[in-house]
């Protein structure tokens, strides 16, 4: 013990250096200018995961940041399918959660949309992502409910996600 503190002290503190600005950091920014003004503070979320491995779920997981600001753009996630008008589902069906998926898609009310987050739930049946096609799994969520928009990326960054949201909205509005 005494060594890891001596070795501490005489390095010093080890970190990362800051990232340095891009010139896309205004992006995020005028995302969320746009979504706020397409939603106008009325946009709930249901996410399901279907069996991923939480790397999607990392990047949703930032989207409450306060750098993405989601819940300052009107966005916000909920607990009950029967508030949400946009369902969010992430990796590989697996046959354990195809019945909680389709009965959380059923009990959205109309108008609802899906969309599907990270190349295991996106692609085929016949890829699956880091899973690949198993007996564990049905194939993508498209085998398994209708889906309207997807975001590809293993995972996919935050920005991509906002603008799968901006997409769906502005493309499939009733």
């Amino acid at each position: 013990m005494f060594d890891i503190l001596s070795h501490i002290r005489r390095v010093g503190n080890l970190s990362e250096p800051l990232p340095a600005p891009q010139s896309t950091e205004a992006e995020p920014t005028a995302i969320q200018r746009e979504l706020q003004a397409v939603f106008g503070r009325a946009l709930c979320i249901r996410h399901v995961d279907a069996g991923s491995c939480n790397g999607c779920e990392l990047e949703i997981h930032a989207l409450s940041n306060p750098y993405y600001n989601l819940e300052g753009a009107g966005i916000r996630f909920v607990a009950s399918p029967r508030h949400a008008d946009l369902l969010l589902v992430t990796g590989p069906v697996s046959v354990n959660m195809e019945e909680a998926l389709k009965l959380t898609y059923e009990a959205m009310p109309e108008p609802k949309w899906v969309l599907a987050v990270g190349d295991c739930g996106t692609c085929g049946g016949t890829c699956g992502g880091i899973f690949g096609a198993n007996y564990a799994t049905r194939g993508s969520i498209s085998d398994v409910i209708p889906v309207d928009a997807v975001v590809n990326g293993c995972p996919p960054s935050p920005l991509a996600i906002l603008r799968a949201l901006l997409h769906i909205t502005r493309h499939l509005t009733p």
